[in-house]
């Protein structure tokens, strides 16, 4: 590229990176920021300034900085450097299970049992009683089958993996039967029919998308089938003038031909949500008493823990996905084992799960308590007599996320604010570029705090977020 004489001298005003340094050392703030973080952003900021004059963004002296304004845009880099990147944040969003937001909260169990075993040594793989070495299987393997009623059972580090891992122990060169309308795909591009060639097994389609019978699977069925798959399709729902075959069914036609049956349940749960006046969906109990060798599913989804992919069934099977060379570079390390065990022992009693895992606790809040933290926040807001702020009371719907209960709407008290001269598209990113953010949606020309997933504890960082900037 070919300077002029303006571009020219004006690169040769910018500041070298040793005197920024140098003068740098003289102020308290960088006493301990280490000096790659210091070199880097000093550097960063010299090459912004580069890139303006080379633009024709800078085109005289006086829109040189000084060195103190320099100074300064150094500090505002290392600020930024030196955060965490992985940071607190607030859903208003009304999504409960939302996956760019981390997906479940853990129950406080969990949390502490986490401290415990973060900061200590723990019996990860030591077997106590025996003094010899241990699976880490064993911490959750005894509370899963007790509540499951499955045989045996183990741990990877999410669905996708399980689904993987069972599927090239089981299948590998050989035919799987799975229906048409069972070709689901999952977030992050996961397709069963991808997963499928990755394990090595070979898909046997059968079916209609929208209608498929008991006898497509037995048509189906050839010497080298190994496996009768069926995925629930917890992501989507077909309606109208459809037909599927049910596990029980399909366990049947397997015990007949002596091909073991797996089913991916997604995201599934141990908590009939039906009693709580939701959408019934399959519990890991009914999937397992019909007699299914393999069902797969989620940890960090319905069931209210840290992700994982769970896989129990029956003992000869499970052992052979042990004994996998897969397991290995699939499984979850004991900050998940510590999460899951603590969050799998509230399920003994299932109304203590529902009261202390906070997935369940969302799901199952009854409208009234919403609507009471809901009139809680708008009076807070209201008192803070900003003459520019409208503030409104919304009846809206709340969703579950992470792929679960799609058709299922929650009805949910929302709180509303616009601000006299500024768009919802500029409170919202206000709001989201607060410490901690707060995230949540656009209604109705509106920014929406969907109280649903919003803690008692956050209503105040939230009245005083909006205190502070509208001052």
């Amino acid at each position: 590229m070919r300077l002029n004489k303006k571009q020219q001298n004006l690169l040769q005003r910018l500041p070298g990176i040793d005197l920024i340094l140098e003068n740098a050392r003289d102020e308290p703030f960088f006493t301990n920021i280490p000096k790659s973080v210091l070199v880097r952003s000093a550097r960063s900021v010299v090459e912004d300034l580069r890139a303006d004059i080379l633009n024709g963004e800078k085109e005289t002296t006086d829109e040189i900085p000084t060195l103190s304004l320099l100074l300064e845009k150094v500090r505002n880099s290392v600020k930024n450097i030196m955060q965490l990147n992985l940071k607190r944040t607030i859903n208003a969003t009304g999504i409960i299970v939302h996956t760019n937001l981390g997906r479940s909260l853990l129950p406080a169990d969990a949390v502490e049992n986490l401290l415990e075993i973060a900061g200590r040594y723990s019996n990860l793989e030591f077997d106590i009683s025996k003094g010899i070495r241990g699976s880490r299987y064993s911490a959750v393997e005894d509370i899963l089958c007790e509540i499951s009623g499955a045989e045996a059972a183990m741990v990877v580090n999410n669905n996708a993996a399980a689904v993987l891992l069972c599927l090239e122990t089981i299948a590998k060169g050989k035919k799987v039967i799975v229906s048409r309308g069972e070709l689901v795909e999952i977030g992050g591009s996961f397709r069963i029919p991808d997963v499928m060639t990755k394990s090595g097994g070979i898909l046997k389609e059968v079916g209609t998308t929208n209608r498929t019978y008991i006898r497509d699977y037995e048509n189906a069925i050839e010497g080298d089938t190994c496996l009768l798959l069926k995925v629930h399709t917890s992501n989507y729902n077909v309606v109208g003038f459809t037909a599927d075959v049910s596990l029980r069914e399909l366990v049947e036609l397997g015990k007949e031909y002596k091909i073991p049956v797996m089913e991916d349940l997604g995201s599934g749960t141990f908590i009939d949500f039906s009693k709580y006046g939701l959408i019934k969906e399959p519990t890991v109990q009914e999937s397992v008493s019909t007699g299914a060798d393999i069902v797969t599913f989620s940890g960090d989804k319905l069931l209210g823990g840290p992700q994982a992919g769970i896989i129990v069934g029956k003992k000869n099977i499970v052992d052979q996905i042990k004994q996998n060379p897969l397991t290995r570079a699939l499984r979850i390390d004991k900050l998940t084992l510590a999460a899951l065990e603590s969050t799998l022992r509230l399920y003994r009693d299932p109304e203590k799960a529902v009261e202390n895992i906070p997935t369940l606790r969302m799901l199952t809040l009854p409208l009234e308590y919403i609507e009471k933290k809901g009139n809680k926040l708008l009076c807070m807001l209201k008192n803070l007599n900003n003459p520019d702020m409208s503030v409104k009371l919304f009846k809206l719907s709340s969703r579950v996320g992470g792929g679960s209960l799609p058709l299922l709407d929650l009805p949910s008290i929302c709180v509303g604010i616009k601000i006299n001269r500024m768009s919802a598209n500029a409170v919202e990113k206000h709001m989201r570029e607060n410490t901690p953010s707060i995230i949540g949606r656009i209604e109705k020309n509106y920014f929406i705090m969907d109280l649903r997933t919003i803690k008692n504890d956050e209503l105040p960082i939230i009245e005083n977020t909006l205190g502070t900037w509208t001052k």
